[in-house]
């Protein structure tokens, strides 16, 4: 395999080895960017110069001796992270000329590991599409199908990996953000457990990058294979040094399980609320066959899963309260006023988002305690289980779909028109309860495009579906180079 495509861990070995130089490594992935991402549009934010500076700096402390976790390696950034002397836009045509002054925390933490920073990935209009496009960088495509959506809002960020433009990314996921473009490009990618890793500096312009606990939203590692999540993890993940960080250390618990024939697992194919197209079943079939083939344990239904209708509803309500807390008062007031017509019987997805965006804080902290249950329900089930099978959005990939504000548009699942937003149910089991998901590939659809699931663990256990993911990695394959 060509060293564009090769993992972070391959690329470490050869660079202890002496085999190779990060100068050599850098000017690969600029040329490979230059060359390739005209027609993709991942990378928005080149930053070739300073990476170049980067690889030399990181070859020297190499042969002094040094050895840090990612010295040396390619990796790109999202967006929305701040880096300082770059732009910040969220991709708001209004803030493009927005160049913080300080790096975000991760990005601090990227260059401390020792990692060359290539540029920043394309997003979404202030990270809220489950595509990636705006006015200001225009669209990202997805390597496999360059008429079809990279996922958002880390949708840059999986073109690049996918692409060989460098070996890791991080992204953010807040309604699947990292999992949905991981699983669109055929890559890996891991939501922490809510908390795990700091967001300072991760925040829509002019905000000032407080560190601030964000709800439901978290940051994390994008790669090309599953070990290479764990060894990013390790670098994001712990307190933020002004706050926590004062007082805590992180100390993860390991894996519960080393071999595939000990885990215990739930697969969930179906939801309530949407269906499930037929080659994203076919994906989590795949797994559940394989798991069972080397004799794990696996059940298709328990009474400890907590309910997934009011899971999904609970979901919205939290994240548009969030969302539409920066409306102005007279749009604001409408929605109350559309919010109050609705009828008490109205239990659809719609009406769950119309009242999350007028939620008094009174129903916010009713909802939040009825989250608490769905937690306490989680770790139920987590005694009979170590991880989760399910989906993360009902189809593979789907065409550019640019029309129209969000709330007109829809989803084809096997044919069939569904609200474009329901598809975000899948994410959402995990993001509620702020439990960790990694999503891996499992193959492809019919049309060759990627197909992938997600993994969901115990809260604070990131390592059990981090190491599961390993292990299928191993028995099914993993990422495969677009063709």
């Amino acid at each position: 395999m060509e060293r564009n495509l090769q993992s972070a861990e391959e690329l470490l070995t050869a660079l202890r080895a002496g085999e190779v130089t990060s100068v050599e490594l850098t000017e690969e992935a600029i040329a490979r960017i230059e060359r390739d991402d005209e027609v993709i549009n991942a990378i928005c934010v080149p930053d070739f110069d300073r990476a170049r500076v980067a690889a030399r700096d990181a070859d020297q402390a190499r042969a002094r001796g040094e050895d840090r976790p990612l010295l040396g390696i390619p990796v790109t950034v999202k967006e929305s992270y701040n880096m300082a002397g770059l732009p910040t836009t969220w991709g708001m045509p209004q803030h493009a000329n927005y160049v913080p002054a300080e790096d975000a925390e991760q990005v601090s933490r990227l260059k401390a590991a020792g990692a060359v920073l290539l540029g920043k990935t394309n997003v979404p209009v202030m990270l809220r599409d489950i595509q990636s496009f705006n006015e200001i960088y225009g669209t990202t495509n997805n390597p496999w199908d360059y008429g079809r959506t990279s996922g958002g809002s880390s949708g840059g960020s999986a073109a690049a990996l996918a692409s060989g433009f460098g070996a890791l990314s991080i992204g953010s996921d807040l309604a699947g953000s990292l999992r949905t473009p991981a699983h669109f490009c055929g890559v890996y990618a891991h939501k922490p457990t809510l908390g795990l890793a700091p967001t300072r500096g991760m925040v829509a312009p002019p905000a000032p990058a407080l560190p601030t606990d964000l709800d439901l939203a978290v940051v994390g590692p994008m790669a090309r294979t599953a070990r290479d999540l764990t060894l990013l993890l390790d670098v994001m993940a712990g307190p933020d040094p002004l706050t926590r960080g004062l007082a805590y250390d992180v100390a993860l618990p390991p894996a519960r399980h080393d071999r595939l024939s000990d885990f215990r697992v739930l697969i969930i194919e179906d939801h309530p609320l949407i269906p499930t197209g037929s080659a994203v079943r076919a994906g989590v079939n795949r797994v559940a066959e394989a798991l069972v083939d080397e004799g794990a344990l696996v059940e298709w239904r328990s009474p400890l899963l907590p309910d997934l209708t009011e899971a999904a509803t609970l979901y919205m309500l939290l994240m548009l309260s969030n969302a539409a807390a920066g409306i102005p008062v007279d749009g604001y007031e409408q929605l109350q006023t559309h919010a109050a017509a609705l009828s008490a019987d109205d239990r659809s997805l719609d009406a769950a988002r119309l009242r999350g965006m007028v939620l008094s804080h009174r129903d916010w902290v009713a909802a939040n305690n009825r989250r608490e249950l769905h937690r306490h329900g989680w770790r139920q089930l987590f005694a009979e289980f170590d991880a989760v099978v399910c989906p993360i959005t009902p189809t593979p990939a789907f065409p550019h779909n640019q029309n129209g504000g969000l709330e007109n548009r829809h989803i084809d699942i096997d044919g069939v028109e569904h609200p474009y937003f329901d598809q975000l149910v899948w994410a959402g089991v995990a993001t509620m309860p702020g439990l960790p998901a990694t999503a891996i590939p499992t193959g492809r659809s019919p049309e060759g495009l990627p197909v992938g699931v997600q993994l969901i663990g115990p809260m604070f256990e990131d390592r059990t579906p981090l190491r599961l993911a390993e292990l299928l990695e191993q028995k099914i394959g993993g990422f495969q180079a677009p063709q």
